[in-house]
């Protein structure tokens, strides 16, 4: 008793094992062994017996006949065995033999035949031989047996599954520094995510210098963000700053149809780390397995909790100090387990959410880092023309330009192959098959100058860039772009309701031009309608509700769809206020383009010519007919007294008409979700 204490109190764990636990194995493997003995033993003996050949076996009695009547040749005696070669051969290529037990003295045999005159030898038994034969026929086999049997007992124990089938086992790959080859610098604009996570790698470099003090490494950090903004690749880089070995597994693969098989998985993933500690263990789409047990997520699921339970567990059991860091990905937090992130568990959350103007050039520095670039490429003016775009969404935007470039037989990519890039990735290609006819031509063409007139004649909307009425391949038949003169984070209440009026403005041109309307405003309308809603129920921009907030936001980094918290007589209301913002917003709309109806004619039949003009050669048309000008075929001869040249400029933006790209119709930048959207036209409308 008096040691145990010491042992105690010196620190040392006593050893809880219980001795039976031991024992038990032993007797197991004992009987194991037996086991297979036995059934070597008996498959030996039904071998033995198929393969011996009974035909060449006679009696003693027949022995002695054959020697008193003189047949034997020849008989060789080993040990009670004897082996007889009688004088008559049947076969000429083959010496025929028999064999009998002896059971007689050897001196009564010998004497029998040398009576005869017999040949006969004695030969010594080889022991060795009959001990080899025993352990290829009988040992060997057992021990066969007996290793695969016992191989088998131990995967199975292990959480190697049904018969050995890997079903429990972890498949989690482990990337060692030099496979991964991820490092910060490949990484762009996430700085603050960056340096949150240069923390835990410093840590795991330096520990003593954090030890000293008496700091701890946090256990986990999950990394939250949309998709698409680089959650895995920044924990690669993690891994590839600290040089430590590298686990990643996904969130689905701990779920299988086989009830336990999660819960083995993640034991064999926590044991492979401690052996390889210091690492870092990336569990990606951690949601899959981390949903909350309240009903409300779905909830009920027995294997989905039961691996929860044991990824608890385990974050709650292993010790920091060896360097073992655990690093989840998800864009869905709001639906995580409260006790999966509680501190202890995963104790930072870093977001890593879309990147800002500046972060946005880096990105597509980092991607174009490999591609062949011209002088005239600005990365600056594509970042400022992709508000809200997610590193995935850049790369991409990189790649098809340099496809483009390729197609056009160009060394290198220029700076209108990043812009049709663009384009290409979000309102789709050219379709060049569909043909419009002559009165389609027209309805599009004046719903898209409805558009971009009434933005030009607002003073707090968005310059025009560019218009098009060629068809896109995402069902486009026209669209507006719209860049900003620099980069918002927040909207006014007049910027708002100018948005709402340039939505509305092709709608409102189709009614004033063709005295009808057309089913190609159905996503100005979707819009349109988005907006005014938010601004009633969420931005407390509504004289009636006032400050009230009656709408809460789901799924940030996903969808970002508002959820109504108010009754049923209160989102009645809510409609009313909605449709008068959106019927004053039209009424206004229709009273612009109705002031300026001589300068939409002669736009839209330039534009029906053309198909696609510029910001700056809308502008130009815009004021040359506001002066009283006609308007030449070619723009360039078209000459503006210096008056209406300063007002064009003003309208214009500082970028020239090839850097501009994208429209940037953001409901609110706020909101975390910054959709570009083009006032362009679903697949099967007209206009």
């Amino acid at each position: 008793m008096n040691n145990q204490l010491k042992n105690d109190q010196d620190g040392k764990q006593p050893d809880n094992k219980d001795p039976k636990q031991g024992s038990g194995k032993n007797h197991q493997s004992i009987l194991a062994f037996l086991i297979c003995l036995l059934v070597t033993l008996v498959c030996f003996a039904l071998f033995t017996n198929m393969l011996k050949d009974n035909s060449s076996e006679i009696s003693y009695d027949k022995f002695i006949d054959m020697v008193d009547k003189d047949q034997v040749k020849e008989v060789t005696i080993q040990s009670s065995t004897l082996t007889i070669v009688p004088k008559k051969q049947n076969s000429k290529y083959e010496d025929e033999s028999y064999y009998t037990t002896k059971t007689e003295d050897s001196t009564a045999l010998t004497k029998r035949l040398e009576g005869k005159g017999i040949k006969f030898e004695t030969d010594p038994p080889d022991v060795f031989g009959e001990f080899v034969a025993m352990i290829l026929s009988v040992v060997l086999p057992t021990l066969l047996l007996f290793g695969l049997l016992m191989f088998s007992m131990r995967r199975m124990n292990k959480g190697g599954g049904i018969m050995g089938m890997g079903v429990g086992k972890s498949k989690a790959k482990a990337y060692v520094q030099k496979e991964t080859g991820v490092t910060f610098k490949d990484v762009a604009g996430q700085d603050e995510a960056k340096e949150s996570l240069q923390e835990v790698v410093d840590f795991l470099h330096n520990p003593e210098k954090y030890t000293a003090i008496g700091a701890k490494l946090p256990k986990g950090a999950l990394l939250v963000g949309p998709p698409g903004t680089g959650k895995t690749l920044l924990a690669k880089a993690v891994a590839g700053e600290a040089q430590v070995p590298f686990f990643s597994l996904s969130g689905s693969e701990f779920v299988e149809m086989f009830v336990g098989v999660g819960a083995s998985r993640v034991r064999d993933l926590f044991e492979e780390a401690k052996k390889n500690a210091p690492c870092i263990v990336f569990i990606d789409e951690i949601d899959a397995i981390g949903k909350s047990r309240d009903s409300r997520y779905g909830g009920g699921n027995d294997e989905r909790e039961q691996t929860l339970n044991q990824l608890l567990a385990e974050m709650d059991g292993f010790d920091t100090s060896k360097g073992l860091l655990i690093l989840a990905a998800t864009n869905r937090p709001e639906v995580l387990d409260p006790a999966l992130l509680r501190p202890g568990r995963f104790d930072s959350r870093v977001i890593v959410d879309r990147p800002d103007l500046k972060g946005r050039v880096d990105i597509l520095k980092v991607h174009a880092k490999n591609v062949l670039l011209d002088d005239t490429v600005d990365f600056e003016a594509i970042a400022l023309a992709t508000s809200g775009a997610v590193g995935s969404d850049l790369a991409n935007m990189i790649n098809e330009a340099a496809i483009l470039a390729v197609k056009k037989g160009r060394k290198a990519v220029c700076q209108k192959d990043l812009e049709e890039s663009v384009e290409v990735v979000l309102v789709g290609k050219e379709k060049k098959d569909r043909i419009l006819s002559k009165q389609e031509r027209r309805i599009v063409s004046y719903h898209e100058v409805g558009h971009a007139l009434v933005n030009a004649l607002q003073k707090d909307a968005e310059p025009v860039q560019k218009i098009t009425i060629v068809p896109r391949t995402m069902g486009a038949l026209g669209y507006v772009m719209q860049v900003p003169e620099e980069e918002k984070y927040l909207n006014t209440k007049k910027e708002l309701e100018a948005m709402l009026v340039g939505y509305l403005g092709g709608r409102a041109a189709e009614e004033i031009v063709f005295d009808t309307v057309t089913t190609g405003a159905a996503n100005d309308i979707e819009q349109a309608t988005k907006v005014a809603r938010a601004m009633i129920t969420q931005y407390g921009m509504s004289q009636k509700f006032g400050l009230m907030g009656l709408a809460s936001q789901e799924n940030q980094y996903l969808s970002g769809r508002a959820v109504l918290n108010c009754g049923d007589d209160t989102a009645t209301e809510i409609d009313h206020e909605v449709m008068k913002l959106l019927h004053h917003s039209y009424e206004e709309a229709k009273r612009i383009l109705g002031s300026h109806r001589a300068e939409m004619d002669k736009i839209a039949e330039y534009l029906i010519r053309k198909e696609t003009i510029t910001g700056k050669e809308f502008m130009k048309i815009l004021r040359a007919v506001q002066q009283g000008l006609d308007i030449p075929e070619n723009l360039d001869d078209l000459v503006l007294s210096e008056d209406e040249k300063e007002v064009s400029n003003k309208q214009d933006i500082t970028n020239s008409p090839e850097e501009a790209t994208f429209v940037e119709t953001e409901e609110s930048v706020q909101t975390a979700d910054a959709t570009h959207t083009e006032t362009e036209e679903k697949p099967g409308s007209q206009a």
